[in-house]
């Protein structure tokens, strides 16, 4: 025996899927904060305050599964799934409100829309690949650009906040081939 615990399975209402709820719970309040602010183009203390706090639910839904060593099916499903509810919707947000411009935002929607489609030809196969420690990586660097470009001080800041948008879409894609070299060769091992 290795001395390793087994993870032990946890239900929807664990209290680290009860966080990852919230986040999804939040995300629309999110949206509107940065629709109603569309005078300073999204930019508000309130949307920002949100903003990090709907981030720090997805910190601690990890933190606390991991305590408490747990694993979830509901959870593995939920928790990338408010990530890009919460990312995608405020960056089409942020396009609508002139913050953003459309394209970067359209390739993070692209990349994220279809490794969820390549993930799920994975498993149709039975195969299931573990989240890439550069698309949690990933997930923080959107969430940071997002931040900043709803964040008051920062208002004025277009140069910074368009390089802050176009590394996060750098960082996206190159995670998302990734995912697409893992789930190809996961495939050919297994004949298919």
């Amino acid at each position: 025996m290795s001395g390793l615990a087994v993870p032990r399975s946890a239900g929807i209402t664990h209290p680290a899927n009860l966080l990852t709820i919230m986040r999804l719970l939040f995300a629309p309040l999110l949206f509107w904060l940065v629709l109603a602010a569309e005078d300073t183009r999204g930019v508000s203390w309130a949307a920002f305050g949100l903003g990090v706090a709907l981030a720090s639910t997805d910190f601690f839904d990890g933190r606390v599964a991991r305590r408490a060593n747990v694993v979830s099916r509901s959870g593995a499903f939920l928790d990338p799934l408010a990530d890009k509810v919460v990312i995608l919707g405020s960056g089409f947000c942020l396009v609508a409100v002139q913050r953003y411009w459309w394209l970067p935002v359209t390739l993070m929607a692209v990349r994220e829309l279809g490794i969820t489609a390549w993930r799920s030809r994975w498993a149709r196969h039975g195969l299931a690949l573990p989240a890439r420690r550069s698309a949690k990586y990933k997930t923080f660097v959107q969430g940071l650009a997002l931040a900043m470009a709803v964040m008051p001080t920062l208002e004025d800041q277009d140069t910074l906040i368009d390089a802050a948008l176009w590394i996060a879409v750098v960082w996206t894609l190159v995670s998302g081939i990734q995912y697409l070299i893992d789930g190809q060769s996961a495939l050919s091992s297994t004949g298919e």
